[in-house]
């Protein structure tokens, strides 16, 4: 009987200690799962913080290298520099090589790729604003991108994008034109660079939008054509 009335006294002292370890463990999940939320809050704040520097309109007056108002360098190889050749797997079917499109004003817009849907609004908005690209006296526009070809061929097909882009998995050709240079992704992805190929194969102008501290990953049609025709009228194109 002693027994049996100590192990009763017992009891309620270990559930209590039972209880005391359940409403600490409650308490470091909440802890974990705060800190988890912030943790995703932050991250979701940096995603949309680079999403806006990179698509937002350029401030008045802010120091751009052209007439649209969004700040770009000029990289090499530059204007009057014979463009580097390419045969690029392209998302229409078999490659597209430089050369065969000699006799042609060619455009070529090197871009992150996949990973910037601002990337392919600019097609979208090329093609949307296609007369005026042609009344600029550009025949041809060429994107460029590191993905495999059959994704960013989806791609395209998804977004009803008729624009052919070429798929530069090594970096070769990104390289040949340091298109990979001005990026916020560092040197292993294209940034936000358009080259104008004349017909007999020089570069005519180039502007590189996608260096710091801007990161421009979009900017209007209107003001890529503003900058060549800045460029055009200044004489600084050779």
């Amino acid at each position: 009987m002693t027994s049996s009335k100590t192990d009763r006294r017992q009891r309620p002292a270990g559930t209590g200690k039972q209880a005391q370890r359940r409403a600490a463990q409650r308490t470091r999940r909440i802890r974990r799962t705060a800190l988890i939320a912030v943790a995703v809050l932050a991250v979701l704040g940096g995603l949309y913080a680079v999403y806006a520097t990179a698509t937002r309109s350029p401030s008045t007056g802010g120091g751009a290298a052209g007439g649209s108002g969004y700040p770009f360098q000029v990289g090499q190889p530059g204007p009057g520099a014979a463009a580097p050749g390419f045969s690029l797997a392209a998302t229409t079917g078999g490659t597209v090589d430089l050369g065969s499109l000699r006799g042609k004003t060619v455009l070529l817009y090197f871009q992150e790729g996949l990973s910037c849907q601002p990337c392919w609004d600019q097609l979208t908005d090329l093609e949307k604003n296609s007369e005026a690209v042609t009344a600029a006296g550009i025949d041809e526009v060429v994107s460029i991108t590191t993905d495999p070809v059959d994704l960013i061929a989806r791609k395209t097909s998804d977004m009803g994008i008729h624009t052919t882009v070429l798929s530069d998995p090594d970096l070769a050709v990104s390289k040949a034109y340091d298109a990979n240079a001005y990026g916020m992704m560092g040197d292993n992805r294209d940034g936000h660079t358009f080259i104008l190929v004349r017909p007999d194969g020089t570069i005519g102008w180039r502007a590189d939008y996608g260096g710091a501290p801007r990161y421009t990953m979009f900017l209007p049609t209107s003001a890529v054509l503003a900058d060549l025709h800045a460029a055009t009228a200044s004489g600084t194109t050779p």
